[in-house]
């Protein structure tokens, strides 16, 4: 045989090898893709972005009563060409998360929060107009239930929130006090949480000033739900604008090492 054919043969048994290897790598990655596909977060095509989180400064309402953030001038403008400011910020105000380590000696500090458990499947549980009968009004696990039967299985990796109209009242004195000057406002009863702690649920969030409703008096959801592993995040507001499923949460969490919780920018995308 010519050196010439000898060469063309080689070619020829290079080229269908290359063709060969490359349809196994690409049926391979096809299959990897496949087998690999992480679980979908976003919980359809994002058209709107809604703002969960108050504005808020120092006569924002806080649980001891105390300014939850304080300003002062650190670098003025006049002076030094551009301006900062000096905050001292007690972790629970706002807006905000509770970490497990908030009602745990040892639990998971709000820098140690998964980054997936931040985007998650959002689901409501409205109870606006009990709320407006009674103050201290609490979603029980019959509420749980009477969603899933609506609605269908909570979502894998959800975030579960109370919606309760409460976030209206956030510049009024009725956000955090009754007329005799107690603690009024709605949150979650054990009997829900006990549930959501036996599904994939990561946090649980209330439109009001905590957890727990006002009148309790053990701070029962507090005490389970956070040394359980899981968050909450208090005082959302804007959810009147969303869906009771379907959205989809955005947590941006304080990363500060070793915190109990802190002021959070949280949005919703619908």
């Amino acid at each position: 045989m010519c050196n010439h054919c000898v060469i063309e043969n080689v070619k020829r048994n290079m080229l269908s090898r290359r063709s060969l290897f490359k349809g196994a790598a690409f049926a391979g990655a096809a299959a990897m893709v496949a087998t690999t596909t992480p679980r979908e977060v976003l919980a359809q095509p994002t058209s709107k972005v809604i703002d969960l989180t108050h504005a808020y400064d120092s006569t924002f309402p806080t649980f001891d009563g105390n300014p939850g953030i304080e300003y002062e001038w650190a670098v003025e403008f006049a002076q030094n060409g551009y301006q900062l400011h000096k905050l001292t910020i007690f972790e629970h105000t706002g807006t905000h998360i509770d970490a497990p380590f908030h009602f745990s000696a040892d639990g998971t500090s709000v820098d140690q929060i998964e980054p997936e458990k931040l985007v998650a499947p959002l689901v409501i549980v409205d109870i606006t107009d009990r709320a407006k009968e009674e103050a201290n009004s609490a979603v029980e696990a019959a509420d749980i239930e009477a969603w899933i039967s609506a609605n269908g299985d909570i979502p894998a990796g959800a975030i579960v929130a109370l919606r309760s109209g409460w976030a209206g009242k956030v510049k009024e004195a009725s956000f955090r006090n009754d007329a005799e000057g107690n603690f009024a406002f709605p949150g979650f009863g054990k009997s829900a949480t006990d549930l959501l702690l036996t599904l994939d649920v990561v946090a649980i969030g209330v439109d009001t000033l905590s957890l727990d409703p006002g009148n309790s008096a053990d701070f029962a959801v507090h005490n389970t739900w956070l040394p359980a592993g899981r968050y909450g995040i208090e005082a959302l507001a804007n959810l009147e604008e969303l869906p009771v499923k379907g959205a989809t949460i955005v947590v941006g969490a304080p990363k500060h090492r070793g915190g109990t919780g802190g002021p959070a920018r949280v949005l919703a995308l619908v």
